[in-house]
C-alpha cells in the first residue's frame, strides 16, 4: 500500500492540501538542481534559496489538487510577495511530509496481534529446540 504524503495546512486565504508525490519530487529536483532531501536539509539548516520555498509550495499545491494557474497565483501573492521566512515553516512541513512522512503515519507498521493469539502460531521454540 502506498502512502498519500499529503498534508492540509492553513495557507494564504484558507486551508489547502499540499502533496508532493514521486513525480512532483522529480519536478522539484529538476527545477532546483538538487535532490528533495538535500532541499529539505537546506530549508531546515537555513541555507535555502528563495526558490526552494516557492517551488515546494507551488508544486505542493498542484499535487494537492489545485490547477497550476491557481497555484502560481497563490504562490506569487502569498509567497513571492512576502518575506521568505514567513513561508519557510510551510515549505518544511510540505517537503518533510513528502520525503519522510508524517508522525501519525503507520507505514510499515502492522497492528499488534491480540494477546490471546500472540505467540501461538510460532513454529520455533524460544530455546531453539
Amino acid at each position: 500500500m502506498s502512502r498519500d504524503a499529503s498534508i492540509t495546512l492553513p495557507f494564504a486565504d484558507g486551508d489547502y492540501t499540499f502533496r508532493l508525490a514521486w513525480g512532483d519530487l522529480a519536478k522539484l529536483q529538476e527545477s532546483r538542481d538538487a535532490g528533495p532531501y538535500h532541499i529539505l536539509l537546506r530549508l531546515q539548516s537555513h541555507e535555502w534559496h528563495v526558490q526552494d520555498i516557492s517551488e515546494v509550495i507551488r508544486l505542493g499545491l498542484i499535487g494537492g489538487g489545485l490547477l497550476p494557474a491557481k497555484a502560481l497565483q497563490l504562490t506569487r501573492s502569498y509567497v513571492e510577495a512576502r518575506p521568505p521566512i514567513e513561508n519557510l515553516p510551510t515549505a518544511i512541513l510540505v517537503l518533510g511530509t513528502a520525503v519522510i512522512g508524517s508522525k501519525d503515519e503507520t507505514v510499515g507498521k502492522t497492528e499488534a496481534a491480540s494477546p490471546a493469539t500472540k505467540g501461538n502460531d510460532s513454529t520455533l521454540s524460544p530455546t531453539g529446540s
